[in-house]
């Protein structure tokens, strides 16, 4: 694909698990890449292949097109505080926030003469490293054709969801709604077969191989079954940070989903067992087993 070879210089805020690997994507396709990062330790693997550390959020918002990677909302909202006052910046914020943020965000950011695209992806570190990640785009056309070539270095397919940026984060939300369902079924479907002798890596090769081929069953039903929840690749707190925003937009939207007060208190169950509250959010599928609620 044509896109693939556009080469620019690049900022990029943030390269905790996820934003490490987006951003090595990024300095592959033969970018120059300004990263900065709150803590220093993350960044020396990025500058052995040739990423140039900044040291202030600022430096890296002033390239023409800049990324961010940070962990919620409170962190978008003081990082991205950019005293610069150059016009024509495009700034790409690839996290999982709520709508409220982007909203307010994408008023910031226009109040400085600059662009703002919501970007939030879909997929695992695993799947960032190898370039398979979907990313949901929202904002003005212009920008995120502007964007689009460094969208397309970083993930396998873009989703162009509409004008609205915060319409991105909705979605999300929504998916990773979605997704937590998942991780419960599995936690409690597992249970239940394990339960009579039955081999669980069996049953989640059942499921996978038949009606729930998707990489979210094959994945997280592998993890679970093995009871292999360590190192995280996405935290319990995460987790239950995007479950929070998921009862926000239901409440933004008059939506009463009937399962939510249950995902509620089996990730309060997780977080509070010393274990699990530093595990995968896969391992919330332990609260069911460990007969914890």
């Amino acid at each position: 694909m044509g896109t693939r070879s556009v080469v620019t210089t690049l900022g990029f805020l943030g390269v905790g698990a996820m934003g490490s690997k987006i951003a090595a994507r990024l300095i592959a396709a033969g970018n120059s890449v300004l990263v900065w990062n709150r803590s220093p330790g993350p960044l020396a693997d990025l500058v052995a292949i040739g990423a140039v550390p900044v040291a202030t959020p600022s430096e890296a918002l002033a390239a023409d097109i800049s990324f961010s990677m940070l962990a919620n909302d409170q962190a978008a909202e003081e990082v991205l505080n950019d005293g610069t006052t150059r016009t024509g910046r495009i700034h790409v914020n690839l996290a999982s926030i709520s709508p409220t943020a982007a909203d307010q965000l994408t008023g910031r950011f226009a109040a400085a003469g600059a662009g703002y695209v919501s970007s939030p992806v879909l997929g695992r570190p695993s799947a960032a490293a190898a370039g398979q990640l979907h990313l949901l785009a929202a904002g003005a056309s212009d920008h995120i054709d502007a964007v689009l070539p460094h969208l397309n270095q970083i993930g396998k397919r873009v989703w162009r969801i509409g004008q609205v940026p915060s319409d991105a984060n909705a979605v999300k939300v929504a998916v990773n709604y979605n997704l937590i369902h998942v991780l419960q079924a599995l936690g409690e479907s597992v249970t239940m077969v394990e339960r009579r002798g039955v081999d669980p890596s069996v049953f989640v090769e059942l499921l996978t191989s038949s009606l729930f081929a998707g990489v979210a069953y094959t994945e997280y039903g592998r993890e679970i079954a093995a009871h292999r929840h360590t190192p995280p690749a996405f935290s319990m707190a995460l987790g239950y940070k995007d479950l929070g925003l998921a009862r926000d937009l239901a409440e933004a939207g008059g939506v009463k989903p009937a399962t939510m007060p249950a995902l509620f208190s089996v990730f309060e169950r997780a977080l509070a067992d010393p274990e699990l509250a530093t595990s995968d959010w896969g391992a919330i599928a332990e609260v069911t087993r460990r007969n914890l609620l």
